[in-house]
This record gives C-alpha cells, structure tokens and sequence, in this order.
C-alpha cells in the first residue's frame, strides 16, 4: 500500500531530522551501491580463484594430495561466493524502486522504456497482476 502524501512528507522530515541529528548513523544506514559492493567480491572471488587453481596444480606437481584437494575446494568456495554475489546484484536490480506517486517501476529499463513480458529482466507476476489491478481500479472509479 503506498504512502500518502502527508506520510511521505513526514518521513521525508524524519529522515532530515534524523541527518541532522547524527550524519555520520544516517549514512551508515543509507544503503551502499550493490554494484560496488559485486566488483569487489568478484575481485577476491577470481583472486581466491586463481590461487586454487595454483595449489591444485603445486599439488600435482609436488604429489601431495591434500593441497590438490585444498585447492580444488578454494576454487569451488570461490565460484559459489562469485555466484551468490551475482545473485545478489541482479535481484537488487529487479527490485525497482518507487516513485512519489507509489508505483511501483523497474529500476532500469534497455527498451527504451519498453518492459518485455516474461523475460527474465522484466517485471515479476505479482507486480503485473497489481497494475492491471490499479488499471482496473481507475478504469471503474473514474
């Protein structure tokens, strides 16, 4: 349900209120970039990555088989962090974000403001079947 104008304006006040009070809590609350937060776990993921594959073949070199197996498992935990995070980043790009009227909209669109039905970038079930609802709504009330 979205906010009226006067709870926006209200928590627009708090939120000032709030910065003023203490800039230095209201920052850390403010949510960091998910972008910058994946270029650099994608960093220690390639370099934990590139230092499995290292162990795995001083392993085999060296017939020592609990490095290679050390290795291997650094490379697997390594794919599995970089996985997860691209995970993240794409699921916080879906999420949208809100408009002052309350609707809701994709964060960024490539179509030049054309959203394609059921892709996989495109706009999830629940949010197409409430803006047929609200499309509906304003339909009959109008």
């Amino acid at each position: 349900m979205p906010l009226s104008e006067h709870e926006q304006r209200l928590l627009e006040q708090m939120e000032r209120a709030l910065y003023a009070e203490d800039p230095k809590f209201a920052s850390s609350l403010r949510g960091r970039d998910p972008r910058s937060n994946f270029r650099r776990r994608v960093l220690l993921a390639g370099t934990a990555f590139i230092v499995g594959v290292v162990l795995l073949m001083l392993g085999l070199v060296t017939q020592l088989i609990v490095v290679s197996i050390g290795g291997f498992v650094l490379m697997l935990a390594s794919a599995f962090f970089a996985v997860t995070s691209y995970r993240a980043v794409t699921a916080a790009a879906q999420l949208g974000v809100v408009d002052p009227s309350g609707v809701r909209r994709p964060a960024a669109t490539s179509g030049g403001g054309r959203r394609q039905r059921g892709s996989a970038g495109g706009p999830g079930f629940m949010a197409r079947m409430e803006e047929r609802w609200n499309r509906r709504r304003d339909e009959n009330g109008r």
